[in-house]
């Protein structure tokens, strides 16, 4: 369970550029302008009907109320005019369906719209993440990774499904709301209008307190899936260690700073609403009273009060949406920073303008005076210098953390070097495309990779368009044909995430038949039969030895009876190859091979030995 340098140092803080990460956002929007534009003349347009309703409603509303004063003031004839009360009906009737309609439309086109934002948000940062090299993915929790493909795009959804449109509804509906009020009464307009500077000032305040909390949030959560990621991942580790305790009480501490953060930002931005409907009702009160002192003095009908009574909640209410608006905008901004963090992480360098495919190739390999360091000014490995003939054994032996498999990562370009070269068949490898590079390989590592899919499909990813033939040609060559017969389902069981359903030696199979179906001109086997029974072992080492012939071979070897048959042994230690020569050459020289060599099999040190 690896911990990337990234955990320690985090820091809760805002979003570093706001305004820029918000124009980036919106570069996402200009392919979809033409859409966009319908979906603002569509709320345009529904506002516009909304707006109207009021206006309706009060004069449906003076009209009953002078048809029963004048009634019960006994005026002649008086009587309530029905026939104007349908036509006001079935006006508002259409408004309401014209309305209903154009909010489903601009709905529609702006769901596809954000959909398919996301959709490139996503395919982008899928882009990078094959781009990205795998010092990347060395240093960064695999879980923080997920949450920001998964929640922080999904905030982002989110954010533009409701928010672009209440946006500019609200903008519409204010403006609609102010001209409405104006031609009821103007001094009640101003009334209303003064609420508007406190609304604002209150909503600016809050937001500004509440955002570094919403960085937080994100984060957190992001620290929080890595968690669970590592402790999923690593499971029986923590299992057999007895580290539940620990696992949760790590657990506990992530998540007591998510809620912290959460809490926090959620409390802090649940105040806008509150504050602005409090402001919202002051203003209610004070055009309540204006207004039925200007109905008594007949400036105005009973109707007018009502309508406007109910455009200046209207008018509140814009503002409210606008407020809470912000608030997820505060939230989306956030999590639009961190995947924007993500896609601007360095990548892999392209191949140069005029590297090479390489073509048929034969497997020389040389190191050349390496030195490389996965931190600057800390060199791993000092002065290396390797060569390999086509169709040579080369064992690589040597303590934990002597930097066995950093060669390896340096011969797949996984890395680059610091200084030296590393030639393949005399052409220096920054010289040649990575494609081709690593397609000469095959690999076969101690930690198996497998996905959910069928065996036969996992087989088959060692080389694109094999055959069933094939297929099973590379399994019976890797001693797998037997027991994939034996399961009820043969070549289509489905294996499970990592293939968790078969055993660990299983697994091995597999990918050693991945990779003789991949037919490379250079083998990787990082000490491929540690996993499986002795019998089962001998039965890959003959498959092995079988697959080698005619092929350059690099084995990272743990147990040392493995290699005994390598043309060359190379022996690492501190960063450099201290000795290197043949099994019987090492032993000769009674070095730090031999001691290895005999600490194994004879339970005896060097000097025991002699």
């Amino acid at each position: 369970m690896r911990h990337g340098p990234g955990r320690a140092g985090m820091q809760m803080q805002r979003a570093k550029d706001f305004r820029g990460t918000v124009r980036r956002l919106l570069t996402y929007l200009r392919p979809h302008r033409f859409a966009m534009l319908m979906v603002l003349v569509f709320a345009v347009i529904s506002t516009v009907f909304n707006i109207f309703s009021p206006q309706l409603l009060g004069r449906a509303t003076t009209i009953l109320f002078q048809g029963v004063m004048e009634k019960a003031q006994g005026v002649p004839g008086a009587a309530i005019d029905f026939a104007a009360l349908r036509t006001i009906l079935a006006a508002l009737a259409g408004l309401y369906i014209a309305g209903t309609l154009f909010v489903y439309l601009q709905q529609y086109i702006m769901t596809g719209v954000t959909q398919r934002i996301v959709y490139d948000l996503r395919e982008d940062i899928n882009l990078k993440l094959a781009k990205l090299p795998l010092r990347y993915y060395d240093r960064t929790p695999h879980g923080d990774t997920l949450s920001r493909i998964t929640n922080d795009v999904d905030m982002v959804s989110q954010t533009l499904q409701q928010g672009v449109t209440q946006l500019v509804t609200s903008a519409v509906t204010v403006a609609g709301v102010v001209i409405m009020m104006l031609r009821i009464s103007p001094v009640m307009t101003l009334v209303t209008m003064v609420m508007l500077p406190l609304s604002g000032l209150i909503s600016v305040l809050v937001i500004s307190r509440s955002q570094r909390f919403f960085a937080g949030q994100q984060r957190w959560l992001g620290e929080l899936n890595g968690h669970v990621e590592e402790m999923f991942t690593g499971h029986p580790v923590v299992k057999a260690y007895g580290l539940e305790e620990a696992s949760l009480g790590k657990f506990d501490q992530i998540n007591g700073e998510l809620y912290e953060h959460s809490w926090k930002a959620q409390f802090v931005s649940g105040t806008i609403m509150p504050l602005v409907n409090f402001v919202g009702n002051l203003g209610y009160v004070a055009i309540s009273v204006l207004g039925g002192v200007f109905a008594l003095r007949g400036q105005i009908t009973i109707g007018d009060i009502q309508a406007f009574i109910q455009y200046s909640r209207w008018f509140t209410m814009p503002i409210t949406q606008a407020a809470n608006i912000l608030n997820m905008l505060q939230a989306a901004v956030a999590a639009a920073e961190r995947v924007f963090e993500l896609l601007d992480e360095v990548e892999e360098p392209e191949d140069g303008k005029n590297a090479k495919a390489l073509t048929q190739p034969k497997g020389r390999v040389e190191f050349s005076d390496v030195t490389f360091g996965y931190d600057p000014g800390k060199p791993i490995l000092r002065g290396v210098d390797i060569k390999a003939k086509p169709g040579q054994t080369i064992a690589i032996v040597g303590p934990t953390g002597a930097g066995k498999t950093t060669l390896v990562n340096l011969l797949m370009r996984f890395y680059d070097v610091d200084a030296g070269e590393i030639t393949v068949d005399g052409e220096n490898i920054t010289k040649i495309t990575r494609g081709s590079l690593r397609r000469a390989f095959g690999m076969v590592l101690q930690d198996t990779w497998l996905f959910h899919g069928t065996i036969r499909d996992n087989i088959a990813y060692g080389r694109a368009g094999a055959s069933e033939a094939e297929v099973v040609a590379a399994a019976k060559a890797a001693h797998a044909h037997h027991f994939i017969r034996t399961l009820p389902e043969g070549y289509d069981t489905i294996l499970s995430e990592d293939g968790t359903n078969i055993s660990q030696g299983q697994r091995q199979l597999l990918t050693i038949a991945r990779a003789v179906l991949a037919d490379p001109a250079i083998l990787i086997l990082d000490e491929a039969t540690s996993s499986v029974d002795t019998r089962t072992e001998l039965l890959i080492q003959r498959a092995m030895a079988e697959l080698m012939k005619g092929r350059t071979s690099f084995v990272i070897a743990h147990r040392l009876s493995t290699i005994q048959g390598a043309d060359t042994i190379l022996v690492v230690n501190d960063g450099q190859i201290v000795e290197q020569g043949t099994h019987s050459q090492l032993l000769a020289k009674q070095g730090f091979y031999a001691e290895l060599y005999y600490s194994q099999f004879s339970g005896e040190t060097h000097s025991q030995a002699r």
